[in-house]
This record gives C-alpha cells, structure tokens and sequence, in this order.
C-alpha cells in the first residue's frame, strides 16, 4: 500500500496483545496484503542473539530479555511501511512504547483468556514459553491478563478479537483502518456479537 493512501500519516502497524492471540499469524498476512515489511519482535530477537527465548530467560531472567526487547524497539521507532508483530511484555516499555507508537495504527488483538489457554495448550512454540510468574499455564494467563489488559488499552487505537474473528477477517479490519478517512475513536473493537 502506498503511504499516500493512509490515514492521519500511519506509516506503520504494531500488533500488541498477550502470546497466542495470533499476532505473527495476522501480522504476516497483513504485511503481504499491504506490500509492506514483517517483523516479529521476538523472533528477531532469537535471530540476533542466537538463542530461544528459553535460553535467554535462563540466562539472564526476564529482565535481561526485556533489555533487548527494549533496544530493538527503539530502532524500530522510526520503521516506515512496517508491520510489528510485538511480543506480549513490549507494552511494559511506557516511554519506549509512546515513541514507537508515532504514526503508527497499533492494534491490540486479544482473545478471552479461555480460548488462549487452549490454544497454548495445542503446543507450538509459544506454549514453550518460559513462566512469567511461576504457576501454572491457565493462572498464568488469568493474572497476566489482568496485569496488561489496561496496558494494552490504553496503548492501542482499537482492539479486535480473535477468538471471534479469523485472521483473514482481522487482517481486512485492519486494513479498512488504516485507510479510513476519520480519526479512529480509542477502544474501537471489532469482533464483538
């Protein structure tokens, strides 16, 4: 898509929600649908370092993923015709978030917390995820949930559910969004019966 065509200078798409809501999966249709680049947060950081997530939370704890997590963020603030899959902690990043947000649509895609459990529970590489708080899979989800759901809120223009839409119907959302010729209300959700 030509960065002429959009709305309000958005010159970019960032994906935020929490893991298995289908970020990678709607962020790779999406860019093939506008012509534009793909990034995945997390995989380039695996790429970068030459290690799983796995392995750099066992070396360094969280923080030290958070770290580069932070770093790639920063260079990707100025990215142009690039959508960015996010990795599910990026939104705890406030000030590197706002920057990165700039003329950008961010879309937070979410699921109920049921239908993420399911699908992290089918395996994949995003059920082999190191622990965020210890316990188990579906306390996980339940309390980190409710941790970044205001985080994701009010870091976003508009949330669509993937529990209720298929990625190809999210990727149109997205784009109807981006070419719309009014301001997009914050908190707009599509997806919703």
């Amino acid at each position: 898509m030509d960065p002429a065509q959009l709305s309000h200078g958005r010159q970019r798409v960032i994906l935020t929600g929490y893991r298995a809501c289908g970020k990678t999966t709607v962020g790779r249709l999406l860019a093939r649908r506008l012509g534009w680049s793909f990034l995945d947060s997390d995989e380039e950081i695996v790429r970068r370092s030459g290690h799983t997530v796995a392995e750099l939370v066992a070396a360094g704890g969280w923080p030290a993923f958070r770290a580069l997590e932070r770093q790639l963020l920063e260079e990707l603030a100025d990215g142009h015709s690039l959508v960015l899959a996010t990795g599910g902690g990026a939104i705890l990043h406030s000030e590197t978030w706002n920057r990165l947000r700039q003329q950008a649509l961010v879309v937070w895609l979410r699921a109920d917390p049921d239908v993420i459990h399911q699908r992290l529970a089918l395996g994949g590489p995003q059920g082999q995820r190191p622990s965020l708080t210890g316990g188990g899979l579906q306390d996980e989800v339940g309390t980190i949930l409710a941790e970044r759901e205001p985080l994701y809120r009010e870091g976003s223009d508009c949330e669509i559910d993937t529990g209720r839409l298929g990625a190809a119907e999210a990727v149109e959302h997205i784009a109807a969004l981006l070419t719309t010729t009014k301001a997009l209300p914050l908190g707009e959700e599509h997806g919703r019966q």
